[in-house]
């Protein structure tokens, strides 16, 4: 299976503390892997370091055929790799339509009325302020945004977090259908349910390492091999 992102031995520090140790997993073409493990893992970190946005202080970052670890956020954002953060960061001022618009890449196949059929609740809001919206619309706006730079790989750090129920089965949803459309994603995310429904494959993070790796199966079907590593200490 080629791999589209190669995750070699990084290690990442946060001044003089080391945040991720010895860090290594792939993701094929296609595929959707789940970054899984407790808060503290290591798991935000990881995205930030194969964005550039704290950078690999040794090992090897590969996407495609590029070797990316000392390249600058910027450029890695060109080859096509899109991080939507936890934070969401939305424009306040901006509305949702100039919110989603602001990155949109000529080309992308994610145009704005592709992005309606898969956000429709965001329909009736392109005019509003992205200030005005509730967390869960905001949550749908970023991932919107972030869908219309037209990614080959996206990078999504804990999308469900704080959100109803109702608006996390909408994000369930949406990333359903990314995953038909093809879309290679590597997904940071607390609801373990909804990870293992959605991804093809589980990296389980803990104490900034790699612990395990296996299928969504297997993790459906050998629920104490995860549970080890989340339970609460």
């Amino acid at each position: 299976m080629k791999m589209l992102l190669e995750v070699d031995a990084i290690n990442t520090f946060y001044g003089p503390s080391q945040a991720i140790h010895d860090v290594s997993f792939g993701v094929a073409q296609s595929e959707v892997v789940a970054l899984l493990g407790r808060n503290g893992a290591g798991k935000s970190t990881t995205l930030r370091s194969i964005m550039g946005l704290n950078g690999a202080a040794s090992g090897r970052i590969r996407y495609g055929d590029r070797d990316i670890t000392r390249m600058s956020p910027q450029a890695i954002a060109r080859l096509g790799l899109t991080l939507v953060p936890e934070t969401r960061d939305p424009f306040v001022l901006l509305t949702v339509r100039e919110n989603i618009m602001l990155g949109y890449r000529p080309g992308s196949p994610y145009t704005l009325d592709r992005l309606m059929d898969l956000f429709p609740l965001l329909r009736e809001l392109l005019k509003k302020k992205g200030g005005e919206l509730s967390g869960g619309q905001q949550q749908m706006m970023v991932m919107a945004r972030g869908l219309a730079m037209g990614p080959r790989l996206l990078l999504l750090d804990e999308p469900s977090q704080g959100l109803a129920p109702i608006m996390v089965k909408a994000v369930a949803s949406v990333l359903k259908q990314l995953k038909g459309d093809g879309l290679t994603i590597l997904l940071v995310e607390q609801n373990l349910n909804m990870a293992l429904d959605i991804a093809d494959r589980v990296v389980v993070m803990e104490n900034g390492a790699v612990a395990d790796t296996f299928d969504s199966a297997t993790g459906r079907a050998e629920p104490a091999r995860l549970e080890q590593y989340l339970a609460v200490h």
